[in-house]
């Protein structure tokens, strides 16, 4: 079969009674007739509604091309009276249900595109930016909105054209750097040569004009030469055994300059105004076809191109050759398989399967949906470079977020640097704490990995799995959004409730006693701290999230003068020995356990300081700890004076860390020391860092005093390649 098609569009199609011409079967054409009668009675008030109804029948006749089901055709149909606010969302659900409204609200999100322009003239505000991101996860979600915008845009070139020329300009502008680059990523060669074409009339009217008259005079010598050969290429192929369609394919006048500008040629010198294509049923006959043509005419090497073996950004696979035909003149010829041919016109929408009765796997839509997000991004950075879009939009839309997939495809818009336990929080409390392990593409990653954009992520869980408190430690990595690190730290705050409820009794209720008031008498105060139950208030005491002495002040009755409240305050008791710890001396209270902090280790000769502790007593840190500054922001009422005593312990405990290049004897030499300062050895574990072959060893040991242990760092530190010596926590 021999097609000879146009070679030059200039004017576009005029929906005329032919608009359901393109439309594949006489079902859909029936229900658009219907829904066009329908949707004409009920915009019969409404002014322009003739232009409403035409504008949706000439995007219906656009996409109708591209082979979109139904619903796609109906929303292009309803779409610009719904824009217009004469459809509300009951009419839309009412006519197509609840899968027609939520296509036709991400086609009106896909306005958001036109604020990448406004963004250049001045810094975009939160809601700017909100947009901009809901409409690339709608553009995600249903890539039948993108479609059905970029055929309004189309009608919109269309319409402008007897406007005056400030409109056509602005509307050029937009399209030409806006939407003809979308369409160019997505690969949809219908939509996007049809954009650039009108745009380019716009933009540069002189130059469409003079490249359009050039074509036209040599219009009718041009197909009579492609004709012929089109018939003997398609006759040779035939005998060769290929099968394959050949046709001459349609200029385009955008391109023809654009080549022009490139190559610094004029119009006479280019070599694809003549043009055909070669359409294949399979890989290895584009290679077939290419050996045939290679036979016949003589090709021109620096014009060969084979986007097959190396595809374009888009995904765009052809091969490009010129050849010397008849008469020395010079012909392109595309060859491609029909595959590729429709993703060179199609484009993601050839992928997509909306059409009815497809069935796709799950994985392969997947799969569609990753590279469909890839190229999305992928078009965002064309404009940031080519338009100078202030860095700003780049870093706030796409930067600072991280676009990834659950199993089912559903997307997920979470912080740049969300780990996958970030991504399980997101999805649900329970999925968090069950959480063992994740795959990211299916293959296993650690709790810390950095998701990146279009990967798919599946969550492991166990049922009796529970989270971790090291979870919450900023340094680890494990969670990075304070959305998950909060949803864990609720989890463990109800785990030590029964606990916070026992230590918020034992500090309440003494104090309460003291001025007579029974522990039920709280209830009176609930509201105060928001709170409905006696036993919240007591576990908050219990967690320090309530402080105490704010719930005490509310209780207490008014013969508390403030005289009283004073004595009662500055009175100080002469000073005790308390607790195991006999060699501390605790300063205006008695009958408390006194321990020392693990975090510190505190010896003999530390300045220290004491900090009440919830049913544990004094804890004893050195005044330089930072637990202790962190505790006393929070509570600063709990410090406590404490002094070391005259009567000591023999011996204390204290966690030491020496970094050291990793030698032979580097541990003999170390426990040397430590047995020639009799300091006892409690613990002793090293590790060694490939990288840097440095070796970690962490020694407790145990000694009398201050004087002591600075003695020994000083000989430890002395040792060969030691280069660091400190106090480590317990």
């Amino acid at each position: 079969m021999v097609f000879v098609r146009s070679t030059h569009v200039d004017k576009p199609s005029q929906t005329g009674g032919d608009w359901l011409a393109h439309v594949d079967s006489k079902q859909r054409k029936q229900a658009l007739t219907e829904l066009s009668q329908q949707l004409q009675q009920l915009l019969v008030k409404q002014p322009k509604a003739a232009h409403i109804e035409l504008k949706g029948q000439e995007m219906v006749e656009i996409l109708a091309g591209l082979g979109l089901d139904q619903e796609t055709l109906v929303a292009a149909l309803l779409s610009p009276a719904y824009e217009l606010k004469l459809l509300t969302p009951e009419q839309v659900t009412a006519w197509g249900g609840e899968s027609l409204l939520q296509l036709m609200q991400a086609v009106q999100q896909m306005q958001s595109i036109s604020a990448l322009q406004h963004f250049q003239h001045g810094k975009p505000n939160d809601a700017q930016i909100d947009n901009v991101r809901r409409m690339l996860l709608a553009m995600v979600a249903d890539v039948r909105a993108v479609l059905i915008k970029l055929a309004e845009r189309i009608c919109f070139l269309r319409e402008v054209k007897g406007l005056d020329e400030e409109t056509r300009v602005l509307a050029a502008k937009e399209c030409h750097e806006i939407y003809a680059p979308l369409a160019n990523r997505l690969g949809i060669g219908q939509l996007k040569w049809e954009l650039e074409d009108l745009a380019f009339r716009y933009l540069h009217p002189n130059t469409y004009k003079a490249i359009a008259k050039q074509l036209l005079e040599r219009r009718i010598d041009r197909e009579t030469y492609i004709h012929d050969f089109v018939q003997h290429l398609q006759q040779a192929l035939h005998d060769e055994g290929v099968e394959a369609t050949v046709y001459g394919r349609p200029k385009h006048i955008y391109s023809i300059w654009r080549k022009m500008q490139k190559k610094h040629l004029n119009f006479t010198e280019l070599y694809d105004i003549r043009a055909v294509r070669i359409i294949t049923t399979s890989l290895k006959d584009c290679y077939a076809a290419l050996g045939v043509v290679h036979s016949l005419w003589r090709h021109i090497g620096s014009e060969f191109d084979d986007y097959i073996a190396t595809p374009k950004a888009n995904g765009y696979q052809s091969i490009h050759t010129v050849v010397l035909g008849p008469a020395d003149k010079h012909v392109e010829i595309q060859i491609r398989t029909q595959t590729m041919h429709d993703d060179a016109e199609l484009g993601v929408a050839a992928h997509w399967m909306y059409k009815e009765g497809a069935a796709v796997s799950k994985g392969q839509g997947l799969e569609e949906k990753i590279a469909w997000l890839r190229k999305l991004l992928a078009w965002h950075d064309d404009m940031a470079g080519n338009d100078e879009l202030v860095a700003e939009i780049r870093s706030q839309v796409f930067e600072d977020r991280v676009y990834v997939f659950t199993p089912k495809g559903e997307v997920i818009d979470l912080p740049n640097g969300a780990t996958p336990l970030d991504f399980a929080y997101y999805i649900h409390s329970q999925v968090g704490h069950r959480c063992v392990g994740a795959k990211v593409d299916g293959h296993i990653v650690p709790f810390t990995y950095a998701l990146k954009n279009g990967e798919r992520v599946e969550i492991l869980t166990q049922k009796n799995a529970q989270p971790r408190r090291d979870w919450l430690n900023p340094t680890s990595g494990y969670l990075q959004t304070s959305r998950a690190r909060a949803k864990v730290a609720t989890y463990f705050k109800k785990l030590d409730r029964d606990k916070n409820i026992k230590a918020g009794k034992e500090l309440l209720e003494p104090e309460l006693a003291k001025h007579g008031i029974p522990l039920s008498a709280a209830e009176q105060v609930l509201e105060r701290f928001n709170m409905t139950h006696l036993d919240d208030l007591i576990a908050g005491i219990g967690a320090g999230d309530v402080r105490l002495q704010h719930v005490v002040n509310q209780l207490k009755p008014a013969t508390d003068t403030a005289a009283e409240r004073i004595e009662r305050l500055t009175a100080k008791p002469a000073k005790q020995r308390t607790g195991k710890q006999s060699d501390v001396t605790v300063e205006g209270i008695g009958n408390l356990l006194v321990q020392f902090a693990k975090c510190c280790q505190p010896v003999p000769g530390d300045s220290i300081l004491g900090f009440v502790t919830q049913g544990r007593g004094v804890s004893v840190h050195r005044k330089d700890c930072e637990q202790l500054q962190h505790l006393l922001d929070q509570h600063p009422e709990r410090a406590l004076a404490v002094s070391w005593s005259e009567q000591k312990q023999a011996n204390y405990r204290v966690d030491l860390r020496l970094i050291a290049n990793d030698r032979q004897g580097l541990l003999h030499d170390i426990t040397s020391v430590l047995a020639n300062e009799r300091a006892s050895v409690a613990q002793l574990d090293s590790k060694r860092d490939e990288a840097s072959a440095l070796a970690s060893i962490r020694v407790g040991v145990m000694v009398a005093d201050q004087a002591g242990l600075q003695r020994l760092v000083s000989r430890l530190s002395q040792l060969k390649g030691v280069h660091e010596v400190v106090r480590v926590p317990a």
